[in-house]
């Protein structure tokens, strides 16, 4: 995939992510978030034996959200931080 697709789809997986768990990173989190989303998505679902992140279609879409949701969890539980809100 090409960095153009990759923005891309860590921008839909980042927001998709964001809005099941109730976070607010800004754009360039939620992108950054979509991303790594995608590739530790990818990481699992390959040894998990359901496929990788292939490109821009609703398979790869699924597999970055779940993995966006792996990575928010993880932060939130590494930081102590519970909610997207600032305060």
């Amino acid at each position: 995939m090409g960095i153009i697709a990759w923005i891309v789809l860590g921008a839909i997986a980042g927001f998709i992510a964001n809005v099941i768990i109730g976070s607010s990173e800004g754009v360039i989190g939620t992108i950054v978030i979509g991303i790594v989303g995608a590739i530790v998505g990818g990481l699992v679902a390959s040894v998990l034996g359901f496929g990788t992140v292939t490109g821009l279609n609703i398979g790869s879409v699924v597999i970055a959200v779940i993995g966006a949701i792996i990575v928010v969890a993880v932060y939130r539980a590494v930081s102590g931080r519970r909610s997207g809100a600032a305060t």
